[in-house]
Formats: structure tokens, sequence, C-alpha cells
């Protein structure tokens, strides 16, 4: 058996581009448009893990403009990556905008969400000693 890749439904295709792939530094693999199906595939990994990919699933608006509702996706888990500085990496998505929910106190492992609220959780490679503004910064939401 082989892992093939985890999907994850999106609501706005450009905003999860940006979180996952300027954010969190993936780098699209590949693409497919479906028109008779009217949905798009973005298949997207990490450089050091080229065959493990995240595919975003983005179902176009309906006739009347309408887009499906996903709810919490609280159901889901939550996608883990390895990153080489977890503070370099919040600050990076703190900057875009991005809440970070359980923020890296301990310089191991801190959550924040997608755009379409899929919980991320970020490990460390390896070990950093707890710094500041992290070591004191409360959880915030849910992830």
């Amino acid at each position: 058996m082989k892992y093939l890749h985890t999907m994850v439904r999106v609501r706005d295709l450009d905003a999860s581009l940006r979180f996952y792939c300027d954010g969190l530094g993936l780098k699209e693999t590949r693409r497919m448009e479906n028109e008779q199906g009217r949905y798009t595939l973005v298949f997207l990994a990490a450089d050091e893990t080229p065959n493990a990919e995240v595919e975003l699933t983005y179902n176009w608006p309906g006739e009347n403009g309408a887009t499906e509702d996903y709810g919490s996706a609280r159901n889901f888990g939550h996608l883990a990556f390895r990153v080489a500085d977890i503070y370099a990496t919040c600050e990076r998505l703190q900057a875009m905008g991005v809440t970070i929910n359980r923020p890296p106190r301990d310089g191991h492992m801190a959550f924040v969400r997608s755009p379409d609220l899929v919980s991320i959780e970020l490990l460390q490679d390896g070990h950093l000693e707890p710094r500041e503004p992290w070591a004191s910064m409360p959880n915030t939401g849910v992830w």
C-alpha cells in the first residue's frame, strides 16, 4: 500500500493557495480542471515529501452563484507539517492575517486554521528554546 494524498474541499481557491503555498511553503505539483463536473483539483506537496500530497478540491459555484457550505470542518481532524523554524513559519502566517490558535509556546508545536477552517498542526524539526512573544501567548479560538 502507498499513501497518496489527503483531500480538502476549499471555498476560495486563491485564498487557500495563498495559505498553503505562500504561508506554509507547499508547491503546486499538478492541476486538473473538470468543466463537466464543474470543479478544479490542485495538488500540493512539500519539497521533502513530494509524493505525499494535499489535494485542494474547489467545487465551482452553482448556476445561481451559490457555493457549498462545508460547516466548521471540525470533523476532519488536522493536517501536520514538519517545519524548519516554527517561529518564522508562525510569524509569516501571522503577517498574512492568519490567527495562531495554539502558539508555539514550547518551541515545538503550533496549530493554525486554513481559510476553510482545516486545522493545521506545525511541528518543529528538532527543538527550539521557548521564546517570546510566543511563550506567553494564550490560545485563541479552536483548532
